[in-house]
């Protein structure tokens, strides 16, 4: 039977620190959402407007909404940079019914959001300092549609750098919990569904593919599209998130960098099938179709 993978102790050290830090960042999403409560609860729209309430604008005014003012226009005029184009709607979104409640609970909540800040960033700087060990593994990882500096830390925390734990991609898979289940009985399938797996794991790569996603013209964002069409988003994303991870097996594994297939891939895969799909529709729009390989 084979033995449960168990980091050694710098990994360890290394994934608690990931770990907590992705604790906190969730923490202060809930916080900020919060805020954002207290904000529709005295009708101010300032996130109808802004993109980001925390953001730098975002602040300043949220501070003078704290401090007591009440003209709408002092606050608007706080926007910096491309929001200031937007004064004109800020105005009227900021015109809510704030009371010394609200003020006292977006103070709090904003202090909060602060602080956590302060302790995520306290632990990028421990994190930084002790990934010495995994720096050529994370710059390789980062050269992949989605995953910035904070993801591949996080995935490298919890599988580490020498793939020969794993003997194969498709282990990996599994113990990340992104590969499709095998439930089945008499030779007929009964369900598909993912098994739980390894969940701070499948967490960074579904933020991850969520982001590759997004990458025009890219090999995640083809494969992205053609199966949500068909599956649903959940579940094209899931499939990203597998591409990824057996990407990232490889290259950790073979020391190769990421080239990728292109947005195009699976229509150049598909050719003749596409082909006469196409003619057929150009056909019934009432023109003539010739074909001539380039």
């Amino acid at each position: 039977m084979q033995p449960s993978f168990i980091p050694a102790r710098p990994q360890r050290e290394f994934r608690e620190l990931t770990r907590h830090r992705s604790q906190l960042v969730a923490e202060k999403a809930r916080v900020a959402n919060r805020l954002q409560q207290v904000l529709e609860g005295a009708n101010i729209k300032l996130a109808s407007v802004a993109t980001d309430i925390l953001g730098a604008s975002g602040r300043d005014m949220l501070r003078a909404l704290i401090s007591g003012e009440t003209d709408a226009t002092k606050m608007a005029d706080l926007a910096r940079r491309q929001l200031r184009s937007k004064i004109p709607q800020l105005r009227p979104a900021l015109e809510g019914k704030v009371t010394e409640h609200h003020r006292f609970l977006l103070g709090q909540l904003l202090a909060q959001v602060e602080h956590l800040e302060g302790q995520i960033e306290a632990l990028s700087r421990r994190i930084e300092d002790l990934s010495g060990p995994f720096a050529p593994a994370r710059e390789a990882l980062v050269s992949l549609p989605g995953i910035e500096q904070r993801a591949a830390e996080n995935v490298l925390a919890e599988i580490g750098a020498d793939m020969s734990v794993f003997p194969s991609e498709h282990q990996l898979s599994s113990w990340a919990g992104v590969c499709p289940g095998n439930n089945e009985s008499a030779g007929k399938g009964k369900s598909g569904k993912t098994t739980k797996g390894n969940r701070w794991l499948r967490t960074a790569l579904v933020q991850a593919a969520w982001a590759a996603s997004r990458k025009k013209d890219s090999y995640f964002q083809a494969q992205y599209r053609r199966l949500a069409a068909r599956r649903g988003k959940k579940r094209a994303i899931l499939a990203v998130a597998h591409s990824l991870l057996t990407v990232i097996y490889h290259m950790l594994k073979d020391g190769s960098t990421y080239k990728d297939l292109g947005g195009d891939y699976f229509d150049k895969l598909n050719k003749n099938r596409l082909l006469p799909y196409f003619v057929r529709r150009i056909k019934d729009l009432g023109f003539q179709v010739t074909l001539e390989a380039a």
